[in-house]
């Protein structure tokens, strides 16, 4: 999967981008726990729940249209 740029024509590539970001921490996180990194494992993992929160709609962002 590749980012989109926030002015797509169909208007939710937003949606994508999150998606994108959130798969990019999951591996970078399984990177970090193979280095034995727990604070930056710690973040990652932070960010790739607010990641899932913005998802699910439980947090929201401004995001350009």
């Amino acid at each position: 999967m590749t980012p989109k740029t926030a002015q797509a024509d169909d208007g939710e590539a937003w949606r994508q981008n999150i998606a994108y970001i959130r798969q990019m921490l999951g591996e970078l996180r399984q990177v970090a726990q193979s280095e034995g990194a727990e604070m930056l494992c710690y973040f990652i993992e932070m960010a790739y729940m607010e990641a899932g929160d913005i998802q699910a709609g439980r947090r929201s962002i401004r995001h350009r249209q």
